[in-house]
């Protein structure tokens, strides 16, 4: 196989595993902080029960985040040395501010968080927790702005020319709030909300499901079903301002999500479903809504959105797949914004502990809210192709001049056979501390 090929494989493998972590460790610290402020502001037991449960979940999806992290790092040289020659010195800022600020923040108050309980007073460990959320929250900032620059580059100048070309910092703070840094965080920030409070959400629903901790259950259950109702409907206006952006900054991106092959004379539809083909330049087995697309963007459903027909064919990313991508994400978000409004309706009516067949469906919403931080994910990253920094440094002008076919693909053998072990291994300890319970932690708390 083609040595490009197999590199963008194995980055988007091992990029697309860290990226379960981060998601749920944002997501569950909140909760963990609105948890143990609330047995502050009460002094209800039960809700430290359910603090001490949730931080042991928390520990392990961290520590797995940072394993799984650390191997992108190595890549950037092995199979990435063209592209890290020609940003590192705009992605130096912000990835060792990410290092010192966030990182080093969220890992000083862990042990603190982890171990803590019953050896600090409860304020001090209330203090250590709202550190590590904001350290994971901080983390999050400086790798969307490293990422966003490379969606939206600003605040720098080029030195040098051909193979020795490299970017540069010219304004640290445009660099830092490039055109796409606020919008793409935001969203960020909601979809790890969401994976977050599913995450407890289909725990909390399991119990109710099978009868066990029922006090407990309820109080996790309210919490989660409220967090990811706000964040769901967040997560649809943040969504809506990140592809709005693209009209402007990335038209190929928009057009492609959109399956917008040819712009029209009027208004551009909005396909619900479709399969996009390059070859008819179609979208096969459609479902479009007439002018939509017009009135999401411009408020009218008359002038047309800009399709492919105006970009070069060779600027084209993968449409086929950043369609579907872009597709899956948003209908998994308005499926979450339905089930979490009719559950916020049934809990107002005090129904929502006896329909049996909604609690089964938020056991699976756990995976599905990870599913849904994948695709957009993909969308994103596929979606910016054929750069790997948008109209300055094209991917196959990144790749290690030295790096071989056959040792790209003998490390992704071995990373995806330790992936594979990790992930067991996580699976493991984690059904395993969920079938134990929070009442665990409930002896703990009272001894």
């Amino acid at each position: 196989m083609d040595v490009l090929l197999l590199s963008r494989i194995q980055f988007a493998f091992t990029v697309g595993f860290h990226y379960l972590f981060p998601p749920l460790s944002i997501g569950l610290g909140l909760l963990m902080v609105l948890a143990e402020g609330l047995y502050l502001l009460t002094g209800d037991k039960q809700y430290e029960t359910i603090a001490r449960f949730w931080t042991s979940l928390f520990a392990v999806i961290f520590a797995l985040g940072v394993a799984s992290g650390i191997v992108m790092e190595f890549e950037f040289g092995t199979n990435w040395a063209s592209y890290s020659r020609f940003v590192g010195d705009v992605f130096g800022a912000p990835l060792a501010a990410e290092g010192i600020f966030a990182f080093f923040l969220e890992s000083s108050f862990l042990g603190l968080l982890v171990f803590g309980w019953d050896r600090v007073g409860k304020k001090t460990h209330f203090f250590a927790t709202c550190m590590v959320f904001f350290g994971a929250v901080l983390s999050s900032v400086w790798i969307v702005v490293a990422n966003s620059w490379q969606q939206t580059p600003a605040g720098f100048r080029i030195e040098g020319e051909g193979a020795q070309a490299r970017a540069v910092i010219e304004d640290f703070w445009a660099m830092v709030f490039n055109p796409s840094t606020v919008d793409r965080l935001l969203h960020v920030w909601m979809g790890a909300f969401v994976a977050g409070a599913f995450l407890i959400l289909s725990i909390s629903a399991f119990y109710l499901f099978r009868n066990r901790h029922q006090a407990l259950s309820q109080k996790m259950f309210r919490m989660s079903l409220v967090v990811a109702t706000i964040m769901a409907l967040g997560s649809l206006g943040t969504g809506h301002l990140s592809a709005h952006l693209l009209t402007r900054t990335q038209p190929a991106k928009l057009a492609a999500f959109e399956g917008e092959y040819r712009t029209p004379e009027g208004g551009s539809p909005l396909y619900l479903l479709g399969f996009p083909d390059d070859d008819t330049e179609e979208v096969r087995l459609g479902l479009p809504i007439p002018g939509l697309l017009s009135f999401l963007v411009y408020g009218n459903f008359k002038d047309p959105v800009p399709g492919l027909d105006r970009i070069p064919r060779e600027d084209w990313p993968p449409v086929f797949l950043t369609f579907e991508a872009y597709h899956a994400m948003v209908g998994l978000g308005f499926f979450f914004i339905g089930i979490t409004v009719l559950g916020c309706l049934l809990l107002w009516r005090g129904a929502v502990y006896r329909q049996r067949w909604l609690l089964s469906l938020y056991v699976l919403c756990a995976p599905l809210s990870l599913a849904a931080n994948q695709f957009g994910w993909i969308a994103a990253e596929v979606g910016r192709q054929p750069w790997i920094v948008y109209g300055l440094l094209r991917t196959e002008d990144a790749l290690s001049k030295t790096v071989t076919a056959a040792e790209v693909m003998t490390s992704m053998v071995l990373f995806t056979l330790i992936y594979g072990l990790l992930f067991v291994l996580w699976l493991h300890i984690m059904t395993k501390k969920i079938l134990a319970g929070p009442e665990v932690h409930a002896v703990e708390s009272e001894s």
